[in-house]
Protein backbone atom coordinates (compact mmCIF):
# COMPACT_ATOMS: atom_id res chain seq x y z
CA UNK A 1 0.00 0.00 0.00
CA UNK A 2 1.29 3.26 -0.97
CA UNK A 3 0.26 6.32 1.18
CA UNK A 4 0.25 8.39 -1.85
CA UNK A 5 -2.70 6.25 -3.17
CA UNK A 6 -6.64 7.94 -3.44
CA UNK A 7 -8.25 8.28 0.01
CA UNK A 8 -11.04 6.03 1.37
CA UNK A 9 -13.30 7.18 3.45
CA UNK A 10 -14.77 5.56 6.55
CA UNK A 11 -18.01 6.37 9.05
CA UNK A 12 -18.63 4.82 12.37
CA UNK A 13 -21.98 5.04 13.84
CA UNK A 14 -23.91 4.81 17.52
CA UNK A 15 -23.49 1.30 18.60
CA UNK A 16 -24.37 -1.61 20.53
CA UNK A 17 -22.86 -2.67 23.82
CA UNK A 18 -19.33 -4.13 22.61
CA UNK A 19 -18.70 -7.32 24.06
CA UNK A 20 -16.15 -10.50 23.62
CA UNK A 21 -12.24 -10.82 23.51
CA UNK A 22 -9.35 -9.80 21.40
CA UNK A 23 -5.60 -9.69 20.51
CA UNK A 24 -3.94 -6.31 19.16
CA UNK A 25 -1.23 -6.66 17.09
CA UNK A 26 2.50 -7.13 18.56
CA UNK A 27 3.91 -3.69 19.97
CA UNK A 28 5.38 -1.65 17.14
CA UNK A 29 7.45 -0.23 18.94
CA UNK A 30 9.16 -3.28 20.05
CA UNK A 31 9.01 -4.79 16.26
CA UNK A 32 10.99 -2.41 14.58
CA UNK A 33 13.78 -3.25 17.26
CA UNK A 34 13.37 -6.73 16.99
CA UNK A 35 13.95 -6.47 13.49
CA UNK A 36 16.98 -4.37 13.31
CA UNK A 37 18.79 -5.78 16.31
CA UNK A 38 18.38 -9.04 15.19
CA UNK A 39 18.88 -8.15 11.40
CA UNK A 40 22.70 -7.15 13.20
CA UNK A 41 23.00 -9.68 15.50
CA UNK A 42 25.44 -13.00 14.60
CA UNK A 43 23.14 -15.91 14.46
CA UNK A 44 19.45 -16.64 14.55
CA UNK A 45 16.81 -14.86 15.97
CA UNK A 46 13.21 -15.73 16.29
CA UNK A 47 10.14 -13.40 16.50
CA UNK A 48 6.64 -14.30 17.22
CA UNK A 49 3.94 -12.12 17.57
CA UNK A 50 5.55 -9.38 15.24
CA UNK A 51 3.09 -6.47 14.18
CA UNK A 52 2.99 -6.74 10.50
CA UNK A 53 1.87 -3.50 9.58
CA UNK A 54 3.66 -1.75 6.96
CA UNK A 55 6.00 0.21 8.64
CA UNK A 56 7.63 -2.13 10.58
CA UNK A 57 8.06 -4.45 7.54
CA UNK A 58 9.76 -1.32 6.29
CA UNK A 59 12.54 -1.88 8.87
CA UNK A 60 12.80 -5.44 7.75
CA UNK A 61 13.37 -4.53 4.05
CA UNK A 62 15.77 -2.16 5.20
CA UNK A 63 17.51 -4.71 7.32
CA UNK A 64 17.26 -6.95 3.97
CA UNK A 65 18.63 -4.29 1.82
CA UNK A 66 22.27 -3.93 4.24
CA UNK A 67 22.53 -8.14 4.53
CA UNK A 68 20.38 -9.61 6.91
CA UNK A 69 18.55 -12.82 5.50
CA UNK A 70 15.08 -12.31 7.05
CA UNK A 71 11.68 -14.81 6.15
CA UNK A 72 8.73 -15.40 7.44
CA UNK A 73 8.14 -19.54 8.59
CA UNK A 74 4.94 -20.13 9.56
CA UNK A 75 3.56 -17.88 12.77
CA UNK A 76 7.57 -16.72 12.91
CA UNK A 77 10.06 -14.87 11.29
CA UNK A 78 13.06 -16.01 11.04
CA UNK A 79 16.53 -13.91 10.93
CA UNK A 80 20.28 -14.46 10.08
CA UNK A 81 21.80 -11.81 11.17
CA UNK A 82 25.00 -9.53 9.74
CA UNK A 83 26.56 -9.61 13.40
CA UNK A 84 27.66 -6.12 14.67
CA UNK A 85 29.95 -3.87 12.53
CA UNK A 86 29.65 -6.13 9.31
CA UNK A 87 26.16 -3.92 7.77
CA UNK A 88 26.70 -4.07 4.18
CA UNK A 89 25.99 -0.90 2.01
CA UNK A 90 22.53 -0.86 0.39
CA UNK A 91 22.47 -0.79 -3.10
CA UNK A 92 19.97 1.74 -3.67
CA UNK A 93 17.50 4.11 -1.24
CA UNK A 94 16.18 2.77 2.03
CA UNK A 95 12.42 3.25 1.67
CA UNK A 96 10.62 3.63 4.65
CA UNK A 97 6.92 4.80 3.51
CA UNK A 98 5.40 6.32 7.02
CA UNK A 99 7.76 4.82 9.59
CA UNK A 100 8.83 7.58 11.55
CA UNK A 101 10.39 4.94 13.82
CA UNK A 102 12.09 2.96 11.80
CA UNK A 103 13.39 6.01 9.84
CA UNK A 104 14.94 7.37 12.61
CA UNK A 105 16.79 4.43 14.16
CA UNK A 106 17.79 3.22 11.30
CA UNK A 107 19.98 6.51 10.62
CA UNK A 108 21.70 5.96 14.10
CA UNK A 109 22.34 1.92 13.06
CA UNK A 110 23.60 2.82 10.05
CA UNK A 111 24.72 5.83 9.80
CA UNK A 112 28.38 5.33 11.91
CA UNK A 113 29.16 2.72 9.28
CA UNK A 114 31.55 3.65 6.47
CA UNK A 115 29.32 3.72 3.39
CA UNK A 116 26.93 5.69 1.75
CA UNK A 117 23.04 5.52 2.39
CA UNK A 118 20.35 7.43 0.99
CA UNK A 119 16.76 7.68 3.31
CA UNK A 120 13.06 8.33 1.37
CA UNK A 121 9.59 8.14 2.71
CA UNK A 122 6.39 9.10 1.56
CA UNK A 123 4.61 12.58 1.34
CA UNK A 124 4.11 12.52 5.18
CA UNK A 125 6.96 11.03 6.47
CA UNK A 126 8.62 13.49 4.21
CA UNK A 127 7.58 16.36 5.95
CA UNK A 128 8.62 15.46 9.52
CA UNK A 129 12.16 16.88 11.14
CA UNK A 130 14.86 14.43 11.03
CA UNK A 131 17.29 17.17 12.53
CA UNK A 132 17.18 15.78 16.07
CA UNK A 133 18.31 12.70 15.02
CA UNK A 134 20.71 14.26 12.38
CA UNK A 135 22.51 16.47 14.74
CA UNK A 136 24.44 13.83 17.85
CA UNK A 137 24.95 11.67 14.51
CA UNK A 138 27.22 14.35 13.02
CA UNK A 139 29.06 14.60 16.65
CA UNK A 140 29.88 11.08 15.97
CA UNK A 141 31.41 11.75 12.27
CA UNK A 142 28.42 11.17 10.02
CA UNK A 143 28.29 13.51 7.47
CA UNK A 144 24.83 14.37 6.12
CA UNK A 145 25.81 14.64 2.45
CA UNK A 146 22.27 15.60 1.45
CA UNK A 147 18.85 16.44 3.07
CA UNK A 148 15.74 18.79 1.85
CA UNK A 149 15.58 21.88 3.92
CA UNK A 150 15.20 21.52 7.69
CA UNK A 151 16.59 18.10 7.58
CA UNK A 152 14.04 16.69 6.06
CA UNK A 153 13.83 13.37 3.73
CA UNK A 154 15.23 12.46 1.49
CA UNK A 155 18.59 12.77 3.33
CA UNK A 156 21.97 10.87 2.51
CA UNK A 157 24.02 9.92 5.20
CA UNK A 158 28.15 9.08 4.75
CA UNK A 159 29.67 7.01 7.72
CA UNK A 160 32.87 8.18 8.79
CA UNK A 161 36.04 5.81 8.41
CA UNK A 162 36.42 5.84 12.56
CA UNK A 163 32.98 7.19 14.05
CA UNK A 164 33.83 8.84 17.69
CA UNK A 165 31.94 7.62 20.65
CA UNK A 166 29.93 10.91 22.32
CA UNK A 167 28.43 11.60 25.36
CA UNK A 168 24.76 13.36 24.47
CA UNK A 169 22.48 14.73 26.77
CA UNK A 170 19.08 14.52 25.07
CA UNK A 171 17.41 17.81 24.89
CA UNK A 172 13.84 16.90 24.92
CA UNK A 173 11.92 13.50 26.25
CA UNK A 174 12.12 11.49 22.64
CA UNK A 175 12.66 7.49 22.85
CA UNK A 176 13.44 7.55 18.96
CA UNK A 177 16.44 10.34 19.32
CA UNK A 178 17.98 8.32 22.61
CA UNK A 179 17.42 5.02 20.72
CA UNK A 180 19.28 6.42 17.67
CA UNK A 181 22.34 7.57 19.52
CA UNK A 182 22.78 3.88 21.37
CA UNK A 183 22.47 2.17 17.95
CA UNK A 184 25.29 4.36 16.29
CA UNK A 185 26.95 3.22 19.68
CA UNK A 186 27.01 -0.35 18.53
CA UNK A 187 29.14 0.41 15.90
CA UNK A 188 31.63 3.07 17.14
CA UNK A 189 34.64 1.87 19.86
CA UNK A 190 34.68 3.16 23.34
CA UNK A 191 31.70 3.95 25.44
CA UNK A 192 28.98 5.81 23.43
CA UNK A 193 26.59 8.03 26.84
CA UNK A 194 23.07 9.09 26.64
CA UNK A 195 22.11 11.47 29.11
CA UNK A 196 18.47 11.01 29.11
CA UNK A 197 16.56 14.41 31.88
CA UNK A 198 13.16 12.45 31.82
CA UNK A 199 12.93 8.92 31.28
CA UNK A 200 11.08 7.44 28.33
CA UNK A 201 10.07 4.06 26.83
CA UNK A 202 13.25 1.84 27.59
CA UNK A 203 12.51 -1.07 25.23
CA UNK A 204 16.23 -0.59 23.01
CA UNK A 205 18.01 -0.46 26.53
CA UNK A 206 15.94 -3.78 27.57
CA UNK A 207 15.83 -5.22 24.15
CA UNK A 208 20.22 -4.22 23.40
CA UNK A 209 21.39 -5.98 27.21
CA UNK A 210 18.88 -9.18 25.89
CA UNK A 211 21.02 -9.50 22.35
CA UNK A 212 24.32 -9.34 25.03
CA UNK A 213 25.20 -5.58 24.29
CA UNK A 214 27.67 -4.03 27.24
CA UNK A 215 25.14 -1.75 28.58
CA UNK A 216 24.46 -0.14 32.02
CA UNK A 217 22.03 2.39 33.14
CA UNK A 218 22.57 4.52 36.29
CA UNK A 219 19.94 7.27 37.74
CA UNK A 220 21.53 10.02 39.84
CA UNK A 221 20.15 11.79 42.84
CA UNK A 222 18.39 13.87 40.27
CA UNK A 223 16.42 11.57 39.01
CA UNK A 224 18.68 11.84 35.32
CA UNK A 225 19.36 8.65 33.64
CA UNK A 226 22.71 7.88 32.13
CA UNK A 227 22.44 4.94 29.76
CA UNK A 228 26.44 3.88 28.53
CA UNK A 229 27.14 1.49 25.79
CA UNK A 230 30.42 -0.04 25.29
CA UNK A 231 30.57 -0.30 21.08
CA UNK A 232 31.62 -3.36 19.21
CA UNK A 233 30.58 -5.66 21.18
CA UNK A 234 29.15 -9.13 19.79
CA UNK A 235 25.51 -9.45 19.84
CA UNK A 236 23.39 -13.04 20.16
CA UNK A 237 20.45 -13.86 18.10
CA UNK A 238 17.55 -15.06 20.00
CA UNK A 239 14.25 -15.62 20.35
CA UNK A 240 11.36 -13.01 21.11
CA UNK A 241 7.86 -12.83 21.82
CA UNK A 242 6.48 -9.48 21.09
CA UNK A 243 3.59 -8.97 23.70
CA UNK A 244 0.52 -6.64 22.42
CA UNK A 245 0.97 -2.85 21.39
CA UNK A 246 -0.79 -0.57 24.48
CA UNK A 247 -0.90 2.46 21.59
CA UNK A 248 -3.12 -0.19 19.47
CA UNK A 249 -5.14 -1.39 22.64
CA UNK A 250 -6.07 1.75 23.59
CA UNK A 251 -8.48 2.01 20.79
CA UNK A 252 -10.90 -0.79 21.58
CA UNK A 253 -10.08 0.04 25.52
CA UNK A 254 -11.30 3.68 25.20
CA UNK A 255 -14.28 2.40 22.64
CA UNK A 256 -15.06 -0.15 25.58
CA UNK A 257 -15.05 2.64 27.93
CA UNK A 258 -17.62 5.00 26.05
CA UNK A 259 -20.06 2.57 24.56
CA UNK A 260 -23.02 1.95 27.15
CA UNK A 261 -22.90 -1.35 28.47
CA UNK A 262 -19.58 -3.08 26.69
CA UNK A 263 -17.60 -5.46 28.55
CA UNK A 264 -14.39 -6.86 27.01
CA UNK A 265 -11.32 -8.57 27.69
CA UNK A 266 -8.06 -7.01 25.69
CA UNK A 267 -5.78 -10.19 25.56
CA UNK A 268 -1.83 -10.12 26.27
CA UNK A 269 -0.95 -6.38 26.73
CA UNK A 270 2.20 -4.53 27.19
CA UNK A 271 2.42 -3.40 30.47
CA UNK A 272 5.88 -2.02 30.97
CA UNK A 273 5.47 1.20 33.24
CA UNK A 274 7.03 3.69 30.58
CA UNK A 275 3.98 3.20 28.36
CA UNK A 276 0.65 2.67 30.65
CA UNK A 277 0.11 6.23 30.61
CA UNK A 278 -2.64 6.24 29.19
CA UNK A 279 -4.46 3.72 31.27
CA UNK A 280 -3.22 5.14 35.00
CA UNK A 281 -5.05 8.87 33.05
CA UNK A 282 -8.13 7.25 32.59
CA UNK A 283 -8.49 5.39 35.87
CA UNK A 284 -8.21 8.44 37.35
CA UNK A 285 -11.10 9.36 35.04
CA UNK A 286 -13.13 6.61 36.41
CA UNK A 287 -12.33 4.33 34.15
CA UNK A 288 -13.14 0.90 35.15
CA UNK A 289 -9.89 -1.32 33.75
CA UNK A 290 -8.73 -4.63 35.81
CA UNK A 291 -5.67 -6.03 34.74
CA UNK A 292 -5.63 -9.98 34.92
CA UNK A 293 -3.06 -12.53 35.02
CA UNK A 294 -0.18 -10.59 34.94
CA UNK A 295 2.62 -12.48 34.04
CA UNK A 296 6.76 -12.20 32.18
CA UNK A 297 6.69 -12.35 28.39
CA UNK A 298 10.18 -11.90 26.59
CA UNK A 299 11.55 -9.56 29.34
CA UNK A 300 8.75 -7.52 29.57
CA UNK A 301 5.32 -7.56 31.61
CA UNK A 302 2.08 -8.38 30.16
CA UNK A 303 -1.58 -8.49 31.28
CA UNK A 304 -5.18 -9.14 30.01
CA UNK A 305 -7.13 -6.11 30.59
CA UNK A 306 -10.63 -6.44 31.10
CA UNK A 307 -12.55 -2.83 30.64
CA UNK A 308 -15.86 -1.91 31.41
CA UNK A 309 -18.27 1.31 30.00
CA UNK A 310 -17.95 3.54 32.80
CA UNK A 311 -19.01 7.24 33.39
CA UNK A 312 -15.60 9.26 32.91
CA UNK A 313 -14.83 12.61 34.61
CA UNK A 314 -12.62 14.98 33.62
CA UNK A 315 -8.71 15.86 35.16
CA UNK A 316 -5.58 17.53 34.33
CA UNK A 317 -2.99 15.54 33.05
CA UNK A 318 0.84 16.92 33.95
CA UNK A 319 3.00 17.11 31.28
CA UNK A 320 5.46 14.59 33.12
CA UNK A 321 2.75 12.02 32.02
CA UNK A 322 3.29 12.86 28.47
CA UNK A 323 6.20 10.98 27.41
CA UNK A 324 4.94 7.60 28.59
CA UNK A 325 1.57 8.13 26.43
CA UNK A 326 2.78 10.52 23.74
CA UNK A 327 0.71 8.21 20.59
CA UNK A 328 -2.36 7.78 23.10
CA UNK A 329 -3.47 11.73 23.33
CA UNK A 330 -5.90 11.52 20.75
CA UNK A 331 -7.57 8.55 21.37
CA UNK A 332 -7.37 10.01 25.38
CA UNK A 333 -9.27 13.43 23.76
CA UNK A 334 -11.76 11.34 22.50
CA UNK A 335 -12.80 9.83 25.95
CA UNK A 336 -12.48 13.27 27.45
CA UNK A 337 -15.18 14.45 24.98
CA UNK A 338 -17.33 11.64 26.86
CA UNK A 339 -16.42 12.95 30.25
CA UNK A 340 -18.04 15.05 32.82
CA UNK A 341 -15.66 18.52 33.30
CA UNK A 342 -13.03 19.52 31.28
CA UNK A 343 -9.75 17.70 31.03
CA UNK A 344 -6.69 19.25 30.82
CA UNK A 345 -3.83 17.85 28.53
CA UNK A 346 -0.82 19.25 29.15
CA UNK A 347 3.33 19.06 27.74
CA UNK A 348 2.03 18.10 24.11
CA UNK A 349 4.18 20.18 21.82
CA UNK A 350 5.77 16.59 20.79
CA UNK A 351 2.47 15.82 19.16
CA UNK A 352 3.58 19.28 16.38
CA UNK A 353 6.02 16.93 14.81
CA UNK A 354 4.53 13.35 14.41
CA UNK A 355 2.89 11.76 11.33
CA UNK A 356 1.03 15.65 11.38
CA UNK A 357 0.52 18.29 13.61
CA UNK A 358 -1.49 15.75 15.74
CA UNK A 359 -2.47 18.59 18.21
CA UNK A 360 -4.01 21.00 15.48
CA UNK A 361 -5.56 17.78 13.73
CA UNK A 362 -7.02 16.41 17.09
CA UNK A 363 -8.33 19.98 18.10
CA UNK A 364 -10.44 20.42 14.45
CA UNK A 365 -11.46 17.22 14.64
CA UNK A 366 -13.05 17.03 17.88
CA UNK A 367 -14.69 21.16 16.91
CA UNK A 368 -15.53 19.54 13.49
CA UNK A 369 -17.97 17.24 15.86
CA UNK A 370 -19.17 19.57 18.03
CA UNK A 371 -17.00 19.20 20.82
CA UNK A 372 -15.65 22.55 22.84
CA UNK A 373 -12.17 22.26 23.39
CA UNK A 374 -9.13 24.57 23.22
CA UNK A 375 -5.62 24.08 21.84
CA UNK A 376 -2.73 26.08 22.56
CA UNK A 377 0.58 25.72 22.00
CA UNK A 378 1.28 23.31 24.20
CA UNK A 379 -1.72 21.74 25.54
CA UNK A 380 -5.49 20.91 24.63
CA UNK A 381 -8.37 21.19 27.07
CA UNK A 382 -11.40 18.98 26.34
CA UNK A 383 -14.87 20.14 27.85
CA UNK A 384 -16.99 17.25 27.27
CA UNK A 385 -20.71 16.01 26.79
CA UNK A 386 -21.81 12.72 28.96
CA UNK A 387 -23.45 9.98 26.95
CA UNK A 388 -22.27 12.31 23.73
CA UNK A 389 -25.42 14.39 23.57
CA UNK A 390 -25.09 16.46 20.27
CA UNK A 391 -21.57 15.21 19.28
CA UNK A 392 -21.01 13.65 15.80
CA UNK A 393 -21.78 14.49 12.65
CA UNK A 394 -18.67 15.87 11.15
CA UNK A 395 -15.71 14.74 8.51
CA UNK A 396 -12.60 14.41 10.34
CA UNK A 397 -9.38 15.45 8.23
CA UNK A 398 -6.42 12.19 8.78
CA UNK A 399 -3.29 14.08 7.05
CA UNK A 400 -2.44 10.52 6.35
CA UNK A 401 -2.22 10.07 10.36
CA UNK A 402 -3.66 6.46 11.15
CA UNK A 403 -3.92 7.00 15.00
CA UNK A 404 -6.26 10.41 13.68
CA UNK A 405 -8.43 8.22 11.71
CA UNK A 406 -8.63 5.63 14.41
CA UNK A 407 -9.38 7.71 17.12
CA UNK A 408 -12.65 9.40 15.73
CA UNK A 409 -13.34 5.86 14.40
CA UNK A 410 -13.93 5.51 17.78
CA UNK A 411 -15.95 8.70 18.86
CA UNK A 412 -18.60 7.58 16.13
CA UNK A 413 -19.29 4.61 18.29
CA UNK A 414 -20.51 6.90 20.91
CA UNK A 415 -21.83 9.62 19.79
CA UNK A 416 -24.91 10.90 18.97
CA UNK A 417 -24.57 10.96 14.76
CA UNK A 418 -21.99 9.05 12.77
CA UNK A 419 -18.37 10.60 12.58
CA UNK A 420 -16.66 10.38 9.43
CA UNK A 421 -12.62 10.30 8.65
CA UNK A 422 -11.77 11.33 5.42
CA UNK A 423 -8.93 8.24 4.66
CA UNK A 424 -8.79 5.03 6.70
CA UNK A 425 -6.11 3.81 4.05
CA UNK A 426 -3.25 4.54 6.16
CA UNK A 427 -4.40 2.91 9.35
CA UNK A 428 -2.57 -0.29 7.98
CA UNK A 429 0.81 1.28 9.03
CA UNK A 430 0.48 0.58 12.44
CA UNK A 431 -3.00 -1.38 12.92
CA UNK A 432 -4.30 -3.65 9.81
CA UNK A 433 -6.06 -6.13 11.95
CA UNK A 434 -8.46 -2.26 13.27
CA UNK A 435 -11.19 -2.55 11.42
CA UNK A 436 -11.89 -6.09 11.37
CA UNK A 437 -11.10 -6.67 15.47
CA UNK A 438 -13.50 -3.75 16.04
CA UNK A 439 -16.35 -5.20 14.02
CA UNK A 440 -15.97 -8.08 15.75
CA UNK A 441 -16.45 -6.53 18.67
CA UNK A 442 -20.14 -5.11 17.89
CA UNK A 443 -18.62 -1.87 16.32
CA UNK A 444 -20.48 -0.35 13.32
CA UNK A 445 -17.70 1.11 11.13
CA UNK A 446 -18.26 1.25 7.26
CA UNK A 447 -15.52 1.95 4.89
CA UNK A 448 -16.81 3.46 1.66
CA UNK A 449 -16.51 0.15 -0.26
CA UNK A 450 -19.10 -1.29 2.01
CA UNK A 451 -21.39 1.64 2.98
Amino acid sequence: MSHDMPPRPATSHKSEALSGRCRVPGDKSISHRAFMLGGLAAGRTRITGLLEGEDVLRTGEAMKAMGARIERQGPAWIIHGTGNGCLLEPEGPLDFGNAGTGVRLTMGLAGTYDMTVRFTGDTSLSRRPMGRVLDPLRQMGVQVVDAREGDRLPVTLRGPAHAAPISYRVPMPSAQVKSAVLLAGLNVPGVTTVVEPVMTRDHTEKMLAGFGAALEVETDSDGVRHIRLEGQGRLEGRDIDVPGDPSSAAFPLVAALIVPGSDIVIENVLMNPTRTGLILTLQEMGADIEPLDRRSAGGETVADLRVRASPLKGVTVPARRAPFMIDEYPVLAVAASFAEGETLMEGLEELRVKESDRLAAVAAGLKANGVDCTEGRDFLAVRGRPEGKGLGGGTVATHLDHRIAMSFLVMGLAAERPVTVDDETMIATSFPEFMALMQGLGARIETAQTA
